[in-house]
């Protein structure tokens, strides 16, 4: 009789790990929408010459890169 290999833990470690995958992918795509978006904005507070936002959104640029 064959053994059942669809709930094998193999395949339960393999959706595991690709579940990981995809949301270190994810939390990857994520942080680099928000490193260029800040980028985006600290240019503005320099055409604007906000030194208060400015210093905000470096601060925060730093922390995630």
């Amino acid at each position: 009789m064959k053994k059942n290999l669809l709930n094998s833990p193999q395949k339960s470690n393999g959706k595991v790990l690709d579940a990981l995958f995809a949301e270190m992918i994810l939390d990857k795509a994520i942080a680099e929408f928000r490193k260029a978006q800040l980028k985006e904005e600290i240019d503005r507070t320099l055409l604007m010459k906000n030194k208060e936002e400015f210093l905000k959104l470096s601060s925060e640029l730093k922390q995630i890169s």
